[in-house]
């Protein structure tokens, strides 16, 4: 099952390619309506993120965090 967060925010992209991942990450930002939180704790009620993939997803925007700054 493919996480929609890890895909929306470039999927498979390598970590020699990390600059091109931060333009598409602030492209995604500038794009994205709504609340994140809303829209995150839908996928996790409707099962389309599993908690594990949730918890990923986290890890890896906290370590984004530090990049975008």
């Amino acid at each position: 099952m493919s996480n929609p967060i890890f895909d929306a925010l470039g999927g498979n992209a390598i970590p020699g390619n990390m600059a091109q991942m931060v333009a598409q990450f602030k492209q995604f930002k500038q794009t994205f309506g709504g609340d994140p939180r809303a829209q995150v704790q839908a996928l996790l009620n409707s099962g389309k993120v599993s908690q594990a993939q949730y918890n990923q997803a986290v890890q890896m925007a906290q370590q984004l965090q530090k990049l975008l700054k």
